[in-house]
């Protein structure tokens, strides 16, 4: 195994990271870690727990009320723009 490698299943602790955070690490320092998402829309359901299932059913539901939240939010924005630029 090269050097590099090593270095990056070892980390700075000077520990062997674990599988999980091996396949969460960025390749550089300064490169920000990408979180692997809940719930890849299409995704094959039939490996899941019920748990599991049940988790991401939470998830989306909390993020479709972010979005219609922030749909409101615009849709509020919009009406004060268009009643300000209304000439009548």
């Amino acid at each position: 195994m090269c050097l590099t490698a090593l270095c990056i299943l070892i980390g700075k602790s000077g520990k062997r990271l674990s599988e999980m955070e091996e396949s969460q690490m960025a390749l550089f320092d300064d490169e920000p870690v990408k979180k692997k998402p809940v719930h890849e829309i299409g995704q094959d359901l039939s490996l899941l727990s019920v748990g599991e299932l049940d988790e991401r059913i939470a998830a989306l539901r909390a993020e479709i009320v972010r979005l219609e939240a922030e749909l409101t939010a615009k849709g509020s924005t919009k009406s004060a723009a268009e009643a300000l630029f209304k000439r009548g």
